[in-house]
């Protein structure tokens, strides 16, 4: 179960005991099946490590998009593109266990509200709630 959506939160999520890997694992297939492609990926861990020579536990950003729903909020307003594509983190928790962590969407209608996306944020914010509740 994920935690309570509030429109003032950047984003909602919810932690597993699970390995770093296999979460990584089970949010790539949920997000798939859900219907998005992950456009972006950043390694938090790899570039500490690279460009501060820092240890870090495993760490990484998704960034999904879902293109349907994407273009339609684009048609809204091109500014939207500030927000997009959706982000999508999964962070090793110290002392075991994983964080998963999703953008809420419903900030997007918030900040955005001449474009009238409410529907569009509505939707893609139900396809990664699931992606939550499938890890």
């Amino acid at each position: 179960m994920t935690e309570p959506t509030h429109a003032a939160r950047p984003g909602i999520g919810k932690s597993v005991d699970l390995p770093f890997d296999e979460t990584l694992d089970k949010v790539e297939k949920a997000l798939e099946r859900e219907g998005f492609g992950i456009l972006t990926r950043i390694d938090v861990q790899a570039t500490l490590k690279k460009k501060l020579d820092v240890d870090f536990p495993p760490f990484q950003i998704l960034g999904a998009c879902m293109p349907p729903m994407a273009h339609k909020a684009l048609v809204a307003d091109p500014e939207i593109a500030l927000m997009l594509p959706c982000n999508v983190v999964v962070r090793a928790l110290e002392g075991g266990g994983t964080r998963v962590e999703v953008v809420n969407t419903a900030t997007m209608s918030q900040m955005f509200p001449q474009a009238g996306i409410e529907e569009v944020a509505s939707t893609v914010g139900r396809h990664l709630d699931r992606v939550l509740d499938a890890v």
